[in-house]
């Protein structure tokens, strides 16, 4: 993943599931995928 692509995915994750920006950046490429993915998903689903 790129740099931009982590920061993004940050920037998200914090927003909505109120993540310190500090933890995340601890996390691996991998744990931040998951979370925003789970989180993407969630809200599609509360979309729909």
């Amino acid at each position: 993943m790129s740099r931009q692509e982590r920061k993004n995915m940050i920037n998200y994750i914090e927003k909505l599931k109120g993540y310190d920006r500090e933890t995340l950046m601890y996390m691996t490429d991998a744990d931040i995928e998951h979370i925003y993915f789970t989180t993407y998903n969630s809200q599609l689903a509360h979309a729909e």
